[in-house]
């Protein structure tokens, strides 16, 4: 198979889809592997060390798509990219589609075939090529929200693990899955007071477990949400339903009562954001905005600010299944993996997975009446 990998063009997206030692695991299995001059400058990988894996560098984006059968990308592609595609070619990458219709429909137009690294489940639920990213992202948000409360920033102007004689600052998360995880795990090593919310019984009781009682863990109901928002110094947004829009946990009367200077980062924005004041996406230029006087921050490729580190996650998440695509074709890898039917977001011009056509109001495939 031909694989290509295209510069990613998305506001300060310096990651890149495969490193040029992914590229020689694909080589090495007998593909080609065709890279965009300069795609892995972001991330520290040169045009020579592709060029040495046994790749071939293409100053041409257009050419690139019109010669491979496979893309591999991080982002979901822009306006600009629609055009490229050719039917039936394999795209491999994040596509986020539940809050985006426009991109949704120029894909289905394409007729490509779209593996979404997003919904590529597991029979236990976890989401293998999402969870790299949720890492980066969840510890990203502790980071961020951290520096948006120094007041020079807008914030309330306060330091999250306080000093002595002074209260640290109250860091509030919303979800427990893996975002939540690594934001409680960074905050708590920061010194902040932290409470995690989520629905989940279960997955409190982990998470009690795991941080030995120095987090408070509530059951994520309207009144405990409302009490914990209210006297948040950082919120997080760290809500996920697999495949669909992010559900609006938290209203705007919520945010109304956040104290002046607060900040609220929505990890969830990818999949339309989780926060009702969250009513847009932000990039790494212009990263936040000020709405009933507290801070929000909502960047839609956070781990893109760290492009080494999750480059390099990323992909060692997703090279097992391509290479599965690459190397059986993607009919017969998903036949044979369920996990990676799972992933398949449309074929040839129809919608495949169920949580996206349910968010978008869009009719609906079974894939295994496609791909028998």
């Amino acid at each position: 198979m031909i694989i290509g990998v295209p510069k990613e063009i998305k506001n300060n997206e310096n990651r890149v889809g495969m490193t040029p030692g992914g590229a020689k695991s694909y080589i090495k299995n007998g593909h080609k592997v065709i890279v965009e001059t300069h795609a892995g400058e972001g991330s520290g990988f040169s045009d020579e060390e592709y060029k040495a894996a046994g790749c071939e560098i293409y100053t041409d984006v257009k050419k690139l798509f019109a010669d491979t059968d496979m893309i591999v990308k991080v982002k979901e592609p822009l306006e600009s990219e629609y055009g490229l595609f050719k039917e039936g070619q394999i795209l491999y990458t994040y596509l986020h589609l539940a809050p985006a219709r426009e991109l949704t429909e120029a894909l289905l137009k394409a007729k490509i075939k779209g593996v979404a690294f997003e919904t590529v489940q597991l029979p236990s639920g976890e989401l293998p090529l999402l969870t790299p990213m949720s890492e980066v992202a969840g510890r990203m948000s502790i980071q961020i929200g951290a520096n948006l409360l120094q007041k020079y920033n807008g914030g309330l102007g306060v330091l999250l693990g306080g000093v002595t004689g002074v209260a640290p600052a109250q860091v509030v998360i919303v979800g427990g899955g893996k975002v939540g995880t690594n934001a409680a795990k960074m905050a708590v090593g920061l010194g902040a007071r932290v409470t995690v919310l989520d629905m989940s019984m279960p997955r409190l009781a982990y998470l009690d477990d795991i941080f030995g009682g120095r987090i408070t863990t509530l059951v994520s109901n309207e009144h405990n949400l409302e009490e914990s928002v209210r006297k948040a110094d950082l919120l997080v947004g760290a809500v996920l339903v697999p495949g669909m829009a992010a559900p609006k946990v938290v209203s705007e009367d919520m945010v109304k009562g956040m104290k002046q200077g607060a900040v609220i980062v929505d990890v969830a924005i990818d999949q339309g954001g989780s926060i009702a004041t969250i009513d847009r996406a932000t990039t790494h230029d212009n990263p936040s905005y000020v709405k009933h006087g507290v801070v929000h921050y909502s960047v839609a490729n956070m781990p893109g600010a760290v492009p080494r580190t999750s480059t390099i996650a990323l992909e060692g998440a997703t090279l097992p299944y391509g290479l599965m695509i690459a190397g059986k074709g993607l009919e017969k890898a998903v036949l044979e993996s369920q996990p990676l039917m799972k992933g398949l977001n449309v074929y040839e011009g129809k919608l495949t997975y169920k949580g996206v056509a349910d968010s978008l109001g869009m009719e609906y495939t079974d894939p295994y009446t496609l791909i028998k």
